[in-house]
């Protein structure tokens, strides 16, 4: 993986990263809406799950443009990022299997949370992470969970929706997962720590 380092710390990738990834972002939280229009206003910052992870993301590529590492919101983004990622190309192929159907904006989906699941781990190098992070972000994700599957405001996926409880306790352990590797990618493997501004 170490042959990747130059090309992910290249300030022109940075860009294109944070530019897409901003993109995601907008269009993310635009497709959202109709979920945000039938939810209690306190519930609104945990609805849009993957935009969210995307936005912690930006702002993580954002902070390397300007030469900063903001260890919090890198904890979040590579959480939330591999979580909902992973997530949301499990449910779009479940709604294939389920449905016999998906519409070209599912494939879309899948493509599209594949790579979000990828990024975040891919950067970790670059990360100042600790415990301490991983903690709080554990905090954030499994209040998400709380707030999806017991207040049930988690995404809406039309023939899934009469398995939520099941998708609940898979997302639980996908939680899970997903701390375990950013610790493992983040805070373990702090030998491989880099200063992405110092490799291009």
């Amino acid at each position: 993986m170490r042959y990747l380092f130059p090309i992910l710390a290249n300030r022109t990738v940075v860009w294109i990263l944070f530019i897409v990834n901003l993109i995601g972002t907008i269009y993310g939280y635009i497709w959202y809406k109709p979920q945000f229009d039938v939810t209690p206003t306190k519930f609104l910052p945990f609805v849009p799950d993957s935009p969210t992870a995307s936005l912690f993301f930006t702002i993580v590529l954002f902070a390397f443009l300007i030469k900063k590492n903001w260890p919090f919101i890198e904890a979040l983004a590579i959480v939330t990022l591999f979580k909902y990622g992973v997530w949301a190309v499990v449910m779009n192929i479940l709604t294939l299997i389920v449905t016999g159907y998906l519409p070209w904006q599912g494939y879309m989906l899948i493509i599209s949370h594949g790579a979000m699941a990828i990024e975040g781990l891919l950067y970790s190098p670059f990360y100042r992470i600790k415990l301490k992070h991983i903690v709080l972000a554990a905090i954030w994700t499994l209040h998400n969970d709380v707030i999806d599957y017991v207040f049930m405001q988690f995404p809406k996926y039309g023939a899934l929706n009469v398995y939520a409880r099941e998708i609940g306790y898979f997302t639980f352990w996908l939680s899970i997962l997903s701390l375990g590797l950013a610790y493992y990618f983040s805070v373990r493997k702090n030998s491989l720590k880099l200063n992405i501004w110092n490799n291009r």
